[in-house]
């Protein structure tokens, strides 16, 4: 069955794995072991796929700048759901990433029909109290799209890369679809590259962590950023079969590729729409190119990267040349040349009034299911809980949810439990419980037949209640330290 990614319908999906195949997204496991103390979500498999996320990974490891971006319409309750996206947002910027978080009031305004007012009491109320309440720190910035001018500006530079039938085949708008839905799209598109303007440090990796029915957007802005940028970096081949790296930008003005050529020492050879740099890449060749970038930040960065290349190079004795040739000159200062004409090429752009967007990264994360199995739905309360919800009401709806045990007692016992289709234990694998060795307790002693299902729901219930209660008065601290975040609100 040919699954549907519909960003503004309940979705379920039924087989996570058939989403690499038809979506092309990459499964998790291959990047995980390059993550520093991955997320628990990583370990415990709840993120399941990504694409283009070994970008974050090498930035997280060398202190690279980096960005996450996410965003919320708000429409509703925060819940559980809304949660596990805020838990990664703040996790990114907990490791170094500059963080974007922006309140979709736009997309609000347009599909659910709300008034700006609406809008703006539920993003503060339910979306911006909790986030906060979760560890957001205050050095990232929170906005509404209808009172971010960057984002409106560039929304509109990107509808001019965008047709109806792109948005047609994407996301199935038809003639009935209004104007101001198409907009916000636009928008969307522009809320994950907005980190990447000049006024936020140019362009950089960014990460966007979603659920799978959110791709749709993730392709269009992925798309965007190759049609938007001024240039692209592309590695080709001769016809002896050496390497070159070649600067394309069709359509690009022929000061911008004269500029370029001025600022890339060596071997450069220009032609009509695109350069080529056919210099061997080696230390002095890296070094004239390290001090052709601007930005002071990323150049300490980039000279730091190629004091590591030479102290490796100077490490390795003759015997071990061939490794050497291999390891040194192929991934090393092959990447690091890329690295550092990529900045070239972005500085270039800026000061021609052009973009070098990066494709954005992305994270997808399983869904989880409503507490009395199914899907989790906003018009259904007992299916979800509400990061507002009475810290005793929610311990309820725990003990009310559906759970993997048998029948009867003497059926667990001597059969055991399924905790994959247990509400209960999604609570705990993705909220509640925080050690990985209790979690995989609890789990076998389900399947063994010799945790009831009772036991379970009293941990869960407890623990939900403590979790409500404590994220509740967190809430309340945050109300008063408003203030002290940058907010851009609708004026």
């Amino acid at each position: 069955m040919t699954n549907k990614l519909d960003p503004w319908s309940s979705s379920e999906i039924n087989d996570y794995s058939k989403l690499f195949e038809e979506f092309g997204i990459s499964p998790f496991d291959n990047v995980l072991p390059e993550i520093p103390s991955p997320h628990m979500y990583m370990r415990r498999r709840v993120i399941f796929g990504h694409r283009d996320y070994e970008q974050i990974a090498e930035a997280i490891r060398t202190g690279a700048p980096f960005s996450v971006m996410d965003g919320f319409m708000p429409s509703g309750k925060v819940h559980l759901g809304h949660k596990m996206v805020m838990d990664q947002i703040i996790w990114h910027q907990q490791r170094g990433a500059s963080a974007f978080v922006g309140i979709a009031d736009r997309e609000a305004f347009s599909v659910r029909g709300f008034s700006w007012q609406k809008c703006r009491e539920i993003g503060v109320e339910e979306y911006i109290l909790s986030l906060i309440a979760l560890g957001f720190k205050p050095d990232g910035l929170i906005y509404f799209q209808s009172g971010c001018g960057s984002v409106k500006d560039l929304a509109f530079e990107l509808g001019v890369k965008i047709n109806f039938s792109e948005l047609s085949a994407i996301y199935g708008f038809s003639g009935e679809t209004n104007l101001s839905h198409m907009i916000s799209v636009a928008t969307q598109a522009a809320d994950i590259l907005q980190p990447q303007l000049e006024e936020f440090g140019g362009p950089k990796p960014v990460v966007v962590p979603v659920g799978p029915d959110q791709d749709p957007h993730l392709r269009l802005t992925r798309g965007l950023a190759g049609k938007m940028s001024m240039f692209r970096v592309e590695e080709r081949e001769n016809a002896n079969g050496g390497k070159y790296l070649s600067v394309r930008g069709k359509g690009a003005l022929k000061e911008a590729l004269q500029e370029l050529k001025k600022r890339i020492p060596g071997k450069v050879k220009l032609y009509e729409e695109h350069l080529d740099i056919i210099q061997t890449p080696d230390y002095p060749f890296l070094e004239r190119l390290v001090s052709q970038i601007n930005q002071p930040e990323k150049k300490r960065y980039f000279t730091a990267e190629l004091e590591e290349v030479s102290e490796f190079a100077n490490e390795i004795k003759p015997y071990e040349f061939s490794g050497y040739e291999e390891y040194f000159v192929f991934r090393k200062v092959w990447k690091l040349t890329r690295k550092i004409l990529d900045e070239i090429v972005a500085e270039v752009a800026a000061e021609f009034e052009g973009y070098a967007f990066i494709p954005p990264a992305s994270t997808y994360h399983r869904f989880m299911s409503g507490l009395q199995g199914g899907k989790m739905s906003s018009s259904v309360p007992d299916s979800y809980i509400a990061l507002t919800d009475d810290p005793k009401e929610g311990a309820k709806k725990v003990k009310r949810a559906k759970t993997g045990g048998c029948v009867t007692l003497e059926e667990q016992k001597k059969l055991g439990g399924k905790p994959d289709e247990c509400s209960v234990f999604e609570l705990l694998l993705f909220h509640l419980a925080e050690n990985d060795d209790e979690l995989l307790e609890i789990r076998e002693e389900c399947v063994c037949g010799t945790r009831m299902c009772g036991s379970c729901k009293q941990l869960a219930a407890e623990k939900m209640y403590e979790f409500l209660k404590d994220h509740q008065e967190k809430r309340e601290l945050a109300r008063e330290h408003l203030g002290e975040y940058n907010i851009i609100y609708k004026k």
